[in-house]
């Protein structure tokens, strides 16, 4: 009645480590934000948008100064600068000096994309189309 018992669970054990070993591997091999698609890129991008700071994003709250000035009172405050396109809001890593010069204008920045940040690499005031 042991062994029969012992033959049983062991059954049960491997069956269920097959089991596991079968969900495993259909898994992909890894869940990280960095490694979901569109979500990272190792070659840099050209992104074009408006110069802002990560605090205020597109909606400036010193209402009494322009979008420059505010950006450049936030950074000053610890803030990082950021890259406003449409709704989405990219934080902005380098290139201070920059940055600086094209606060609360539209910009191309190029940089490598991580999630939302932006590793800048240059940024340029942007094209005006005709």
């Amino acid at each position: 009645m042991k062994t029969r018992r012992a033959v049983v669970n062991t059954i049960g054990f491997l069956t269920l480590s097959a089991v596991l070993m079968a969900a495993q591997m259909q898994m992909p091999a890894s869940t990280s934000e960095a490694s979901k698609p569109g979500n990272s890129s190792a070659a840099p991008k050209m992104l074009t948008g408006t110069v802002s700071d990560a605090m205020c994003g597109a909606h400036h709250m010193a209402k009494d100064k322009s979008a420059a000035e505010c950006t450049r009172t936030c950074v000053k405050q610890d803030t990082k600068y950021a890259l406003v396109i449409g709704k989405k809001v990219y934080t902005l890593e380098g290139h201070e000096a920059e940055l600086d010069k094209l606060a609360g204008m539209k910009a191309t920045v190029k940089g490598k994309v991580s999630g939302e940040t932006v590793t800048v690499e240059s940024a340029v005031p942007a094209m005006k189309m005709k």
